[in-house]
């Protein structure tokens, strides 16, 4: 059974045993052992609890539940629809309030939605076809037409960049991401297998526009909680804070220049 393949595929990537999984969906080993096999069909309420057990998306649990036969349960609101407006508003408020440091918004597959004033500063001289719509935050910045020429540690973030692109890939079983890493890992600089540890997390240290300069910018990565729409699920806020005073200066200085 499809929906048997699919389970055992999910705890493998959870790197759980059935007697693991059993115990945090409430049933037994032997129960799940059967499901797995295809010897037991599990129910719809089963399902669901295995599929929280195992933190699945929810687009892929109302998969799940599909090519078991049952209806899917959670919403799938386009991102411009008017029922998530109050989403999107909250959004834009959060993207303004984190002036002067850049901020985008991306859907699941990294594409990006929204961006606040200073982002679109940021990236400021790209090639104008990694902004059309369905770009990436992640072409944006490691393509050579975009910021990667200007990224003064491009052998250590651009790696750390696409580890994280392949771990979201694996995690929540997004191809597009894992066929953009394999894609964009083919411009990065060899990795660098022997680097020291750089501290706490590794900064993005980017030359400023005029070549005058340096930013050096830590990113944050912002989730919805307790959702149960599929789109909002799916959507991250990225943020680029300054990793010192000298960039938050400059950060401040660039939102006077844009207001002036």
């Amino acid at each position: 059974m499809v929906t048997a393949e699919e389970l055992r595929a999910w705890r493998g990537r959870r790197r759980l045993s059935q007697l693991e999984l059993a115990l945090r969906a409430g049933t037994t080993q032997r129960h799940l052992s059967f499901i797995e096999s295809g010897r037991s069909v599990p129910g719809r309420g089963m399902i669901l609890r295995l599929a929280e057990a195992l933190d699945v998306p929810l687009r892929e649990r109302d998969d799940l539940l599909t090519n078991a036969g049952y209806a899917p349960v959670y919403r799938h609101a386009a991102f411009d629809a008017d029922e998530l407006a109050p989403v999107r508003g909250a959004l834009e408020q959060i993207l303004v309030g984190h002036l002067p440091s850049p901020a985008v918004l991306t859907d699941g597959d990294n594409a990006i939605l929204s961006a606040n004033a200073a982002f679109d500063a940021l990236v400021a001289g790209v090639d104008p076809a990694l902004l059309a719509p369905g770009a990436t935050v992640a072409r944006l910045f490691l393509d050579v037409r975009g910021l990667a020429p200007r990224i003064r540690n491009l052998e250590v973030w651009g790696w750390h960049v696409i580890d994280g692109l392949r771990r979201h890939a694996e995690r929540d079983d997004r191809p597009r991401l894992a066929r953009l890493a394999a894609e964009l890992e083919a411009g990065l600089p060899p990795r660098e297998r022997d680097a020291a540890p750089l501290g706490v997390a590794v900064p993005m240290v980017l030359a400023t526009l005029d070549g005058a300069g340096e930013l050096a910018l830590l990113t944050t990565l912002t989730h919805f909680a307790t959702t149960i729409d599929v789109t909002v699920a799916e959507l991250t806020l990225e943020a680029f804070l300054p990793a010192d005073a000298a960039t938050a200066r400059a950060l401040r200085q660039s939102a006077r220049t844009r207001r002036a």
